[in-house]
């Protein structure tokens, strides 16, 4: 089992969030605790006002605990069992006396529940929330796995799981289930694309959003859509073209419109700046490497690095934009935002250049030594004799003056420094004179 703790400071939001689940069918309301009617039996007004009640008692901003439970998908358990799973874990948790819903969903490839409740109590102190999702969620979590016998879920386990629902949701397909069930996909995307990636433009973010299946656009340049700075989601088929009806962002529950959007372009072309230095840096170590002679083969290198290598192109297949999409740091760059040498063009003309110089064919310097020999050298001084080079000798060496051939066994290529590479420059000469 994995537990995810979130103290945030909006009860709405948390309940709205799970009630318009169950509006859509893909959610429904198990259980509830220290209310006043039966679970079956409560209102929305029911549900927010009792809550309110003991968070209008402090003057605390973060007021509310929004919590998931998440199973393995071969752990398909009861409504029954998932309610003593949470009464289990919220006992331990020391939310046993709080008012507390349970939501059941099925929007996910894995079971889970939602939780919501308040930490604000009854006399009006608030109970800690600091470091409760490392400390106090974890032991309760880890006795809940005992009692119960579920599957227990260590450091790698929980990794894995959080990044599958970070960067993979399911990838949605337009018709099955009619604009509702499209409307519910989109949602899905967004909710995990929008918070956590970090993207400056409308088009980085679309770059995000393809990998699903989605796109946001404005209609087309002189709509009435893009007039009004408005915003569409809409689906896309196989060929990448745009199918079904598009959904206004007003009408997603979170509004991801254009208004919401601007502000968030600027605040995160300042928290990814810097991440930017691992990309070039993946960049530059695929291309020492003596097979990366093409785009495609950079794009194999850097998936390697969880760095996805996004092509704009024309209908002629030219090659005019690129786009970084770091799913690591969940930053997302144009090019040219990395610098001339990670743009479209010079990209392309170094990827070119490193195939013609592979070779080994001799260089400029070389060609004009061989026209124009050094001129001989004097004799040394007599003092100098017995180490005196003779007149006749060349001042040059194959060792020097032969191209420099691509070591493949170089330890800054596949060795213990190719980590290092990731770093800084600044830091890897630092780095350097400590040893």
């Amino acid at each position: 089992m994995v537990a995810v703790v979130k103290p945030i400071a909006s009860l709405r939001h948390a309940l709205h969030y799970n009630e318009n689940k169950v509006k859509q069918q893909v959610a429904r309301l198990i259980h509830s605790g220290n209310f006043a009617k039966d679970t079956d039996a409560l209102s929305f007004r029911d549900k927010l006002g009792t809550i309110q009640k003991f968070q209008q008692l402090s003057t605390a901003a973060i007021n509310t605990l929004h919590i998931t439970l998440n199973f393995p998908p071969e752990e398909q358990h009861s409504k029954e069992k998932l309610q003593q799973i949470t009464e289990r874990y919220l006992q331990l948790l020391g939310y046993s006396q709080q008012p507390y819903l349970v939501y059941q969903h099925f929007d996910s490839n894995h079971p889970h529940v939602h939780i919501v409740t308040t930490n604000i109590q009854a006399n009006g102190k608030r109970l800690p929330t600091h470091n409760i999702g490392k400390v106090q969620s974890e032991q309760a979590r880890k006795a809940v796995e005992q009692e119960f016998g579920l599957t227990k879920a260590d450091d790698a386990q929980r990794s894995r799981q959080m990044e599958l629902k970070a960067i993979n949701p399911q990838k949605i397909v337009y018709g099955k289930a009619g604009v509702s069930g499209t409307k519910r996909a989109i949602t899905n995307v967004l909710d995990h694309v929008l918070k956590s990636y970090k993207y400056a433009s409308l088009p980085e973010l679309n770059a995000v959003l393809k990998n699903y299946n989605v796109i946001a656009h404005q209609g087309g340049n002189n709509s009435r859509t893009a007039r009004h700075n408005g915003l569409y989601y809409q689906v896309l088929n196989e060929q990448g073209k745009t199918t079904g009806v598009p959904i206004p962002a007003s009408d997603i529950y979170s509004k991801p419109t254009m208004k919401w959007l601007t502000p968030r372009f600027t605040k995160n072309h300042q928290d990814r700046q810097p991440f930017k230095q691992r990309i070039r840096n993946a960049v530059d170590l695929a291309l020492l490497r003596p097979h990366t002679h093409t785009i495609t083969a950079l794009q194999d290198a850097l998936k390697k690095e969880n760095i996805q290598l996004v092509l704009r192109q024309n209908d002629q297949g030219t090659i005019y934009g690129i786009t970084y999409i770091d799913h690591q740091k969940k930053c997302v760059f144009n090019g040219s935002d990395l610098g001339k040498p990670y743009s479209a063009n010079q990209l392309q003309q170094r990827i070119g250049q490193l195939h013609t110089t592979l070779p080994s064919q001799p260089t400029t310097q070389q060609q004009q030594s061989a026209q124009h020999p050094p001129a001989p050298v004097e004799p040394m001084s007599a003092y100098h004799t017995s180490s005196a080079i003779p007149a006749t000798t060349q001042l040059s060496s194959p060792a020097l003056t032969a191209p420099l051939a691509y070591n493949s066994n170089h330890p800054t290529t596949e060795g213990p420094l190719a980590a290092e590479l990731r770093q800084e420059p600044h830091k890897r000469r630092k780095k350097k004179y400590k040893q």
